[in-house]
C-alpha cells in the first residue's frame, strides 16, 4: 500500500489499518474471496456486515484493495470494484475523503453510481440511474444492505441530495 493508496501525511497511520478477507457471492452465484482495507477499530463490525450480505446472498462483483488499480478511484469504479481505504481527497474537494480514514466503503459502484446533477461520469452506470428498476447488486432505500450498515451505525450516501452517492457507506456523518 505504501506509495499507492497510503503515503506519509495520510490521516491514518498504516498500523491502524486492517485487511479483511471476505467471502462474497458474485453475479453468477459463485462464492468468491476478496480483501477490504478498513480502519482497525471498525474491522469487526465491517466483517459482520459483510457476513450478513453473504448470508443474504447479495451479489458483489469483486472486492479488491484499490492498490490493484494504482490507487485510482475512477479505474477501480470502472472495474465495478468494491473497496474501502484510499488516502485521497473527497470528490470535488480538497478535504480528506472518508476513505482516507478507512471509514468508508464503496459497494458495487457501477450498479450504485455517484450522481451529480442527475448524471454519472461512468458509462457503465448510466442504466443504473433509474433506481426504480431494481437489479442485482443495486442498493436501494430500506433494503437489507442499507439496514445492515445502518444497524452498525453507518451512513448511506443514497440519502444525500446532490450529489447522491448510492455506492457509499461511511462510519462518519455526511459532510
Amino acid at each position: 500500500m505504501t506509495g499507492v493508496s497510503w503515503r506519509p501525511g495520510c490521516p491514518v497511520p498504516l498500523q491502524r489499518l486492517r485487511v479483511l478477507r471476505l467471502s462474497h457471492w458474485d453475479f453468477s452465484g459463485k462464492v468468491r474471496r476478496g480483501a477490504l482495507v478498513v480502519r482497525a477499530d471498525v474491522a469487526e463490525e465491517v466483517a459482520k456486515i459483510f457476513s450478513r450480505l453473504f448470508r443474504d446472498r447479495f451479489p458483489i462483483r469483486r472486492i479488491t484493495p484499490v492498490d490493484a488499480y494504482e490507487g485510482d478511484d475512477y479505474t477501480s469504479i470502472e472495474a465495478d470494484n468494491t473497496s474501502a481505504f484510499n488516502c485521497r481527497a473527497a470528490t470535488g474537494s480538497s478535504e480528506w475523503s472518508h476513505h482516507a480514514y478507512g471509514l468508508a466503503i464503496d459497494l458495487n459502484p457501477l450498479e450504485n453510481p455517484y450522481v451529480l446533477d442527475g448524471s454519472t461520469s461512468h458509462p457503465g452506470s448510466v442504466t443504473y440511474l433509474d433506481r426504480d428498476r431494481v437489479r442485482p447488486g443495486m442498493v436501494v432505500e430500506g433494503d437489507p444492505v442499507v439496514r445492515a450498515f445502518e444497524a452498525a451505525g453507518w451512513y448511506w450516501g443514497g440519502d444525500w441530495t446532490n450529489p447522491v452517492d448510492y455506492q457509499h457507506f461511511s462510519k462518519l456523518p455526511p459532510p
